[in-house]
């Protein structure tokens, strides 16, 4: 098999409306089976994608969807196609002053378009690739990737096949239209002014039909391990932190939660100390003994007060059904190994407010931990006040104090969105 790739030379400034397809036709000479890359920026200014805009930020704003990272002034922001680019694709390069071009509308449909006007003019068996430049994760440099793409499949999947040592492909998949377009930079670029480029002898790549155009290639938000940069993930798994009160049956996976504690662990303490403990209830009949327990010395106390009648202490316990129901529950502790001994209440209750501070944030990055992994939660209150039963059924040292528990499980149902809360509200300037 040999393979060519060829420049398509002599191509005019492009201009709103004019017929690409027909330009094109007149540049070049065709062959069934060839594949034509088209730079997207000469699809735009074709469809009259050319924005007078000064702010290029505003033009960024209004073509990003997300933000996906951002450090500095450079953002990297997912668009109304759901591609993950620099600057949502806004181009100041090579367009006049005060101007900036935007990507097409709709690549596929650009490409689509393309191919069947190129087939009217040249009768040719075509497909169609529109690319445009992109950076990627992990590695330096810019190479072209197809956003649109019109009679080719975008994908091929080796899954099933056999190596040459008769090894069966698990999770090879081609992304063949990327292969392509960063093949066909070879021969155009922005400095050469050559916008076109074919790919010649791989006719067995070409489709009859259209097919479903580039947006295979976009990974879905499920399977998108690096969804976020690190900020963005850190503020991400913030919002995500809601209280659960229903879950699945799924069980939870002990590591996931065992990394939630090593984040944990992280928290800032007063005294270099280390004063969390995390008992993990992992056995459903320990979770069931503590919570009986709890139930029994909740009621015991309740019914001690005036005014609690049966009705009204079973509305109160009734909150705690949120730790039965869950499939996983988590008891931190508070330790105060390392405090210090002060003679006078004053001082004494402050060391222990400031150990109390400690697990907090230790408790609210495992939380947040959680909801990276997948979890829900919901931290009660409940272990704190039965602290001698806790420590008994689960055999506790004394100086452990049991500070609520932490219930986990997969949601059972997405949570009712909430208004994102602005800051001014919670600040005091001085």
């Amino acid at each position: 098999m040999s393979l060519e790739i060829l420049p398509v030379t002599g191509l005019p400034e492009i201009g709103a409306g004019a017929d690409l397809a027909e330009l094109i036709a007149k540049a070049g000479e065709f062959e069934d089976g060839d594949i034509l890359l088209v730079t997207s920026k000469i699809v735009s200014k074709a469809e009259g994608r050319l924005l007078h805009a000064t702010d290029r930020e505003a033009a960024i704003d209004a073509e990003t969807v997300r933000v996906v990272a951002r450090r500095g002034p450079v953002r990297i922001v997912e668009n109304r196609n759901g591609l993950v680019m620099a600057a949502a694709g806004v181009d100041a390069s090579n367009t006049a002053p005060g101007t900036v071009l935007l990507l097409p509308e709709d690549p596929d449909a650009s490409a689509r378009a393309l191919r069947a006007r190129l087939r009217q003019l040249t009768g040719r068996r075509l497909a169609v690739v529109v690319t445009d430049t992109f950076g990627r994760p992990w590695r330096n440099g810019l190479t072209d990737v197809a956003i649109g793409a019109a009679g080719l499949s975008v994908l091929e999947d080796h899954r099933g096949r056999t190596d040459s040592h008769g090894n069966e492909l698990a999770m090879t998949v081609t992304a063949t239209a990327d292969e392509l377009a960063a093949a066909a930079d070879l021969v155009k670029g922005k400095a050469t002014g050559t916008p076109v480029a074919v790919v010649r002898g791989l006719p067995q790549l070409v489709t009859v039909e259209d097919g479903e155009g580039a947006r295979p290639l976009v990974r879905p938000a499920a399977e998108d391990m690096f969804r976020l940069g690190t900020s963005e993930a850190v503020r991400e798994a913030v919002t995500l932190r809601r209280t659960i009160r229903s879950f699945t049956a799924e069980p939870v996976d002990p590591a996931a939660v065992r990394r939630a504690v090593a984040a944990a662990v992280t928290a800032p303490a007063p005294h270099h100390t280390t004063p969390w403990r995390f008992v993990l209830l992992e056995s459903p009949e320990v979770r069931e003994r503590l919570l009986d327990a709890m139930l029994e010395a909740w009621q015991r106390d309740l019914a001690a007060l005036d005014g609690w009648d049966e009705a009204k202490i079973a509305r109160r316990t009734a909150r705690g059904n949120v730790l039965r129901d869950a499939p996983y529950l988590v008891v931190p502790c508070l330790v105060m190994d390392g405090s210090h001994d002060y003679p006078d209440e004053r001082r004494a209750a402050a060391e222990r407010e400031m150990f109390t501070v400690a697990i907090g944030a230790a408790v609210q990055n495992l939380l947040v931990t959680l909801a990276g992994e997948g979890y829900g939660s919901a931290w009660v209150s409940s272990t704190m006040f039965c602290r001698d039963t806790v420590r008994a059924v689960l055999d506790l040292p004394a100086g452990w104090d049991p500070m609520g528990a932490v219930a986990v499980g997969r949601p059972a149902e997405a949570p009712r969105s909430r208004e994102v809360r602005a800051a001014d509200a919670f600040i005091a300037v001085r």
